[in-house]
């Protein structure tokens, strides 16, 4: 079947406006570590796949889940260890007494309970997020993400604060940024404290992955931090992006920023491409929502998604990814800041996530990104572009990501990039 037959059954089965990358969508059918292969039998470095966190197709993963599936699929009602036995593991990776979880399958299902644990520990409505990210498509949290604003407008009890920013600093410079952020939000509690909401907590990725990781610095939410707890509000850490590792220093994005929260969300990474996601809470906060709220979820922590997300740790500590992302991560930021074009403002990355931003005289340039984009994946690359004007380059591969992949992305980059006129 061509593209063009694929796409009208697409559009007849599933509707308009269903997205896909690329201007020519690709019509993927096989997966292996960190290669992807289309219909035609082209293969692909995958530079974009947080879902596939050890790698696509990984044995030790598709076998658990067989596995289990043979043995035992149902839900929590029922009494099964799998679940316990993961969550042990679990919380054993976190400190900051986050020691109690909730499973379910998706990480907006997550944030969407992020959200009603802060209400319900603190008795107060009001949520705060930045204004260039995104948690998540549930009716709560669209409501804090910022690529489409909800029908009718945000409910009054959410405040969006200035996001950081590379180009354009909140401040006006990266030194007084850390202090400026904390003042709007600041504000923002200020305003919702005098509308009638009250402040419950706030919201944000530990790396600030979708506002194009413009923090590279530990220490930078501290004075936000004081500001949260002066006012009796929670820290809701979405660990969606850079959990599980990827950060390389650390397991956890929120101890690389250096900041304890009181709820951390887990979605994509967690099962390898299974659906599995959770949240994990410290007792007070799961107690006050256990008691505000009957919640059950059908298939969150179900013996075959426990049986995936176990693995996935296993593979984690076996095959040293962790170290993998902050040795090769290192490698491979040294490469792009050695690529030479004149739209590239700046290279920045965080173990195997990295940003690549494209601006002329402080302009963002989405073209040359979208250009980027498109001539990679013809140079068979996959990666993907972030930031408010759609401007930064984003790559963000599989852990088993190495050296010789590092050179091979660097190597094709440069020759896109020479191709793009500034």
């Amino acid at each position: 079947m061509t593209t063009t037959d694929l796409l009208a059954r697409r559009a007849a089965l599933l509707g308009p406006n269903v997205p896909t990358f690329y201007d020519t969508p690709l019509h993927i059918v096989r997966g292996e570590g960190v290669w992807l292969w289309d219909a035609a039998g082209n293969r692909y470095l995958d530079c974009y796949n947080n879902v596939p966190h050890v790698g696509h197709g990984h044995p030790k993963v598709v076998e658990a889940i067989c596995r289990q599936a043979a043995t035992l699929n149902t839900h929590t009602r029922y009494l099964h260890e799998g679940i316990l036995d993961y969550a042990e593991r679990l919380v054993a990776t976190l400190g900051h007494d986050l020691r109690q979880v909730i499973m379910v399958c998706t990480g907006s299902e997550a944030n969407d309970i992020a959200l009603r644990m802060a209400q319900a520990a603190t008795g107060k409505t009001g949520i705060i997020a930045t204004d260039n990210t995104y948690h998540g498509n549930t009716a709560a949290v669209s409501q804090l993400s910022t690529r489409r604003p909800p029908i009718g407008g945000r409910p009054g009890n959410v405040r969006l604060v200035p996001a950081p920013d590379r180009l354009l600093p909140v401040g006006g410079s990266r030194a007084a940024e850390p202090v400026a952020f904390a003042a709007n939000v600041s504000r923002a509690i200020e305003e919702l404290e005098a509308a009638g909401h009250g402040f419950a907590g706030i919201m944000l990725c530990s790396i600030f992955a979708n506002e194009g990781l413009p923090v590279t610095e530990p220490g930078f939410l501290d004075p936000t931090v004081e500001v949260v707890r002066k006012a009796g509000g929670l820290i809701l850490a979405d660990e969606v992006q850079p959990g599980f590792g990827r950060v390389g220093s650390h397991f956890w994005g929120h101890d690389w920023l250096g900041f304890a929260p009181d709820v951390v969300t887990l979605g994509k990474p967690m099962g390898n491409g299974h659906p599995v996601a959770a949240v994990v809470a410290r007792p007070e906060v799961m107690a006050a929502f256990r008691e505000a709220f009957g919640y059950f979820n059908t298939f969150g922590g179900n013996p075959v998604s426990c049986a995936a997300a176990a693995a996935v740790l296993d593979v984690i500590a076996e095959e040293d990814l962790q170290e993998n992302a902050r040795q090769t991560g290192a490698y491979m930021l040294g490469l792009l800041r050695g690529l030479d074009h004149p739209a590239i403002a700046d290279v920045r990355g965080i173990g195997l996530f990295f940003g690549v931003e494209l601006a002329t005289d402080g302009k963002p340039r989405p073209d040359i990104a979208a250009k980027a984009v498109e001539g990679m994946k013809a140079a068979g690359v996959l990666m993907g572009r972030i930031g408010r004007a759609q401007h930064i380059l984003k790559l963000r591969p599989p852990m088993p990501f190495g050296r010789d992949h590092a050179d091979l992305v660097a190597d094709r980059l440069a020759g896109v990039l020479a191709a793009c006129p500034a």
